[in-house]
């Protein structure tokens, strides 16, 4: 079953792109004048596959601890966000000479077909690759019919 999200298998849509990066250049020039500290949206791709029994969502999420990422599911809308913050403690001697890993997030959503099951979703964070297991509901699965 296809997804109604707006994925494109093979093919990177050049205008999903610039959307992207515009958002992305916009978000540092309207966030840069809080004490020189940057804050964007992490262009982290995303992978959504399935087999009969479930739908995979796996997301680069390089540098993120499990505590950091959130993980939401609510009217067949699955929502995965991020937020790293380097703590003021964590300043290593020396002047910067540059410091761009100090603040990154990342927030996806896709709405997901009604054959997904909310009840049961595992999700595991392992080198830096966020994988989501959705399972699909048992009455949506194709039976295979022996023929009397």
């Amino acid at each position: 079953m296809a997804l109604p999200a707006k994925v494109q298998r093979g093919f990177v849509d050049p205008l999903d792109m610039i959307g992207r990066e515009f958002d992305t250049a916009l978000n540092r020039f309207f966030q840069a004048g809080d004490g020189g500290q940057r804050h964007y949206v992490a262009p982290y791709g995303v992978d959504i596959r399935e087999d009969a029994d479930h739908l995979y969502v796996e997301a680069d999420l390089p540098g993120f601890k499990k505590e950091e990422v959130d993980i939401t599911f609510e009217n067949q809308m699955l929502t995965i966000s991020a937020e790293h913050r380097e703590e003021n403690g964590n300043q290593k001697r020396g002047d910067w000479l540059l410091n761009e890993r100090r603040y990154a997030r990342f927030q996806r959503s896709f709405t997901l077909p009604p054959s997904v099951d909310g009840q049961k979703i595992d999700a595991k964070l392992q080198d830096g690759v966020l994988t989501v297991t959705l399972n699909k509901r048992e009455e949506t699965k194709p039976r295979k019919i022996q023929v009397g």
